[in-house]
């Protein structure tokens, strides 16, 4: 029996939003003391943190963000951050609690 790819068409991944799978806690990111580090969009596994960019290779300052479609709440960001209490990481309503 052969063993084909789990994603067949490439780019595909896109459509896949996997934040549905977080387990109740996602990261705030406080848009005060950010230095501009990077270090949160360098260890993001999802590749989901972004930033606007005022050339290839600075981010501007108190932009980073995550995209809450495909952040699973690791919490490696705040981990990492160098700014105390810059992202923290907060519970998250379930939909039966937003209403």
């Amino acid at each position: 029996m052969p063993f084909g790819p789990l994603i067949s068409k490439p780019g595909s991944s896109l459509n896949l939003k996997t934040g549905s799978w977080r387990l109740g806690k996602k990261p705030m990111f406080a848009h005060k003391g950010c230095t501009a580090c990077k270090m949160c969009y360098t260890v993001c596994p999802e590749g989901c943190i972004s930033a606007r960019w005022v050339s290839a290779v600075k981010a501007e300052k108190n932009t980073f963000q995550p995209d809450y479609d495909y952040c699973k709440g690791c919490g490696l960001c705040s981990k990492v951050c160098p700014v105390k209490d810059e992202i923290t990481m907060v519970e998250e309503l379930t939909p039966q609690e937003t209403k």
